[in-house]
């Protein structure tokens, strides 16, 4: 028998890829060693992209670029023949600001003075080698500069009005008054970047980067406006260098994902923007590599309403419906009631608080409780399975 096991990370506990070897473990331990198991793990677009292609065949590569404060960090991007994918987190996420590190939480100054810059130098990083096609995943952002750090990080010069560098942070940007793009990288005539994100925010106003997405990095409401207001002039000063497509950029859907980055992106970069969980279904070959399976199991930490609205469990029952392949979800939690699950095609939902009521142990216990779900989903295979798979225990051993 196989089975594919593909799903996100439960965040807070595993990584993708952790999830699917306790599962694993335990579906093998259940039918005694002799399934044929095929690990795929996925992702929505943010976190756990860069995960989900080293698992799917790319290449781990590390790259020495500035953190979202300036400090240095050691960030990976993958890389399969001349395609890349870059996790913006590991360059420039929340998790890299020295205080959320530490377990606080950002505050004021950082919200203002964060920088993409170490998105832009990964990029350049892929670039070197010798990549031209780009999958940009943006969730998870320290900052709300616009992806100003990001075309910095490519060579481009954000000057005041005395023709001075401006520090970095969106908050700086008030001051504005010219880029200079003498230097942008040349190479970037000829690459094509996939912007991987499920937001459609706009850059600015009541629905744009800093008023929805600056307080979660730290940003009071005097905050949102300054960082807003900063926005609106680096619009204003990259219209007069690159034309209308600037403005218009503003207004797409997608130019608030990661603090504006989305905006850079899609102005600067003509990246095209998709559904994360598309693209990484995309690269991961998922379709074809559902081939022959009897059963798919997939999962994330929560699975809940949210969930129902694109995230990783959906493509991936999607996928597997097309092909009249049994789907069964495992989580963390749920809040769904049957009725919802059965609707998004997953024949059944095992959650760890099912085995364990503590949701801070089954936190801290995932692996050992993922292997004991593993073992469920084997009995449950042997004692009749779900519709169209296995209905013996010799079945098990195929």
């Amino acid at each position: 028998m196989r089975i594919v096991i593909a799903p996100d990370k439960f965040k807070g506990s595993l990584s993708a890829p952790e999830v699917c070897a306790h599962l694993e473990k335990g579906l093998q331990r259940g039918a005694g060693g002799n399934l044929d198991v095929v690990r795929i793990p996925v992702a929505d677009g943010g976190e756990g992209t860069l995960d989900a292609a080293v698992g799917s065949g790319f290449t781990r590569r590390t790259a020495t670029v500035a953190g979202p404060l300036g400090q240095p960090v050691e960030a990976d991007f993958a890389v399969r023949d001349h395609e890349a994918v870059i996790e913006m987190a590991t360059a420039s996420g929340l998790a890299l600001v020295p205080q959320v590190a530490r377990g606080g939480r950002p505050d004021s100054a950082s919200a203002l003075a964060a920088t993409s810059l170490g998105t832009g130098q990964l990029i350049r990083a892929a670039l070197d080698a010798g990549c031209r096609r780009m999958v940009l995943g943006v969730g998870g952002s320290a900052n709300t500069d616009g992806g100003a750090g990001l075309l910095q990080g490519l060579g481009a010069r954000f000057l005041d009005s005395r023709n001075n560098e401006l520090p970095p942070g969106g908050a700086a940007l008030a001051n504005l008054h010219s880029i200079d793009f003498t230097h942008f990288e040349p190479r970037l005539v000829d690459t094509r970047f996939v912007l991987a994100s499920d937001v459609d925010n706009p850059l600015l106003g009541a629905s744009g980067a800093a008023a929805i997405f600056g307080p979660q990095k730290g940003a009071t409401q005097q905050d949102v406006d300054v960082l807003d207001a900063a926005l609106a002039r680096f619009v204003e000063v990259l219209a007069r260098e690159i034309g209308f497509r600037a403005v218009k950029a503003a207004e797409a859907p997608g130019a608030g994902a990661a603090g504006g980055v989305g905006y850079a992106a899609i102005a600067a970069l003509a990246a095209s923007r998709r559904p994360g969980i598309d693209v990484v279904l995309e690269f991961t070959g998922l379709a074809e590599r559902l081939a022959g399976a009897d059963l798919v199991i997939t999962g994330e930490g929560s699975l809940d309403e949210q969930s129902l609205l694109g995230k990783t469990p959906m493509g991936v029952a999607r996928a597997a419906a097309a092909r009249g392949i049994p789907v069964v979800a495992v989580c963390g939690r749920t809040t769904l009631e049957d009725g919802q699950a059965a609707a998004a095609g997953f024949g059944e939902v095992y959650a760890l608080t099912g085995l364990e009521s503590d949701v801070n142990r089954c936190i801290a216990e995932a692996a050992p409780l993922l292997e004991q779900l593993g073992t469920q989903i084997s009995g449950k295979l042997a004692a009749g399975g779900f519709a169209g798979t296995a209905r013996t225990k010799e079945d098990l051993r195929v």
